[in-house]
């Protein structure tokens, strides 16, 4: 017997009730409403380092913000009750993006309203408010996917979301907001993290690319060095990060000591050097595994074609293999600047500074919230280089012929 098939993804519809277009929207409605049921959409606390006390969506917010998130809720909900089709699409991914900034200002006015328990009183934002958000972003990647949106749409709902957000900001909605009020207090220091941390990426990056690259083109030109190759590289990914900085120390140490000139660049057992070094080691693997497959993975008949043009070897790699093979980089470098990013936090455990500073910080107070200061712009960080960096490799014009 053959299941029917859901016409927006042409997937058998599993056990699903009759007259549901789209479960997955379905699902993540269901999620939100009943983490918004449940539990607290902010907390308020009496001072930074102790936790706070739970309070729901319409105590916190009041009426207004209440109704405006619910109703945009109950629009999805109807939405994924409909037979699916492209402009029904369309308007769910506005309207999660709709209830993601309604909630995202709910949370403002939230703070904004209670804000008078004290001077030293702190509003964190709470389960359900994190529910009701990830829910929402997760319905408009899910719509997306539905209208197999190009990169130019995808650009732009990422930018009127961005905006959105932006005028919130600029308007004071966030102001009393506990990770707003721990910003104002750092924002110089914030600064200056953000750029250590997008230092560390950039400077790990290079020197992993200039390595990396031409050892994946070695693996695929001499096949024998691949087994001894990728032991080495695989080894390396499996010692914790933490541990491989402290390794770092002793060795970086006696260079700096033995070489006067080195410990007057910087180099030393602590710091950005031994970040950098792990760093490098660590993005080794993806990018010298993705470079031998896309270069493995290109038919020999084109490059034999090519040959039989009259095109020499130099001139065949850069004018056909590498630019077929560009999706599958690209995909690799996608790998090493997410890992990049999300290890750099680590590395400010050995003095080198980044938005990992906020994070121990945080950690050693017991203030979830200057935690987060840290944690969210490494995320944020991350998933706009895997974005910029999908619509590159959308937009390349061998991409479908991978």
């Amino acid at each position: 017997m053959t299941l029917p098939a859901d016409p927006a993804t042409r997937r058998p519809a599993l056990g699903l009730p009759a007259g549901v277009g789209n479960p997955v929207l379905l699902v993540l409605v269901i999620v939100a409403a009943a983490a918004a049921a449940a539990s607290g959409f902010v907390a308020l606390a009496p001072n930074r380092l102790v936790s706070g006390r739970p309070i729901g969506l319409l105590s916190a917010a009041g009426a207004a913000p209440t109704i405006a998130v619910a109703a945009l809720g109950a629009l999805l909900l109807a939405a994924a009750l409909l037979p699916p089709r492209k402009p029904l699409h369309a308007a769910a991914a506005g309207l999660a993006a709709l209830l993601l900034l309604s909630t995202l200002a709910a949370a403002g006015h939230a703070a904004s309203t209670i804000a008078a328990a004290g001077p030293a009183a702190r509003v964190s934002l709470g389960a359900a408010f994190w529910a009701i958000a990830a829910c929402a972003a997760l319905a408009i990647v899910d719509q997306m996917q539905r209208l197999r949106a190009g990169p130019a749409l995808r650009l732009l709902t990422v930018l009127a979301i961005a905006g959105g957000f932006a005028a919130l900001a600029l308007a004071g909605t966030f102001d009393q907001l506990a990770i707003a009020r721990e910003y104002a207090t750092r924002h110089q220091l914030f600064a200056e993290a953000l750029g250590r941390h997008v230092a560390l990426v950039a400077g790990s990056l290079g020197p992993a690319l200039a390595v990396g690259f031409p050892l994946g083109i070695a693996a695929v030109r001499v096949p024998r060095l691949q087994g001894p190759l990728f032991a080495v590289l695989n080894t390396l990914q499996t010692v914790p990060s933490i541990a491989l900085f402290g390794l770092l120390i002793v060795p970086l140490s006696a260079l700096a000591a033995a070489l006067p000139g080195l410990a007057a660049l910087g180099v030393g057992g602590i710091g950005p050097a031994p970040a950098i070094v792990a760093l490098v080691l660590y993005a080794l693997l993806p990018i010298v595994r993705n470079t031998a497959a896309g270069l493995a993975g290109i038919d020999r008949a084109v490059i034999e074609a090519a040959r039989g043009m009259g095109l020499t070897q130099r001139q065949i790699f850069y004018r056909v293999e590498l630019p077929l093979a560009s999706p599958v980089l690209l995909a690799g470098l996608r790998i090493v600047i997410v890992q990049t990013i999300g290890l750099a936090v680590v590395a400010a455990l050995i003095g080198a500074g980044g938005l990992g500073t906020f994070v121990f910080e945080g950690l050693g107070q017991y203030a979830l919230d200057l935690v987060l200061l840290g944690a969210l712009p490494a995320i944020f960080l991350a998933l706009g280089a895997d974005f910029l960096l999908q619509t590159v490799a959308a937009l390349l014009p061998f991409r479908a012929r991978r």
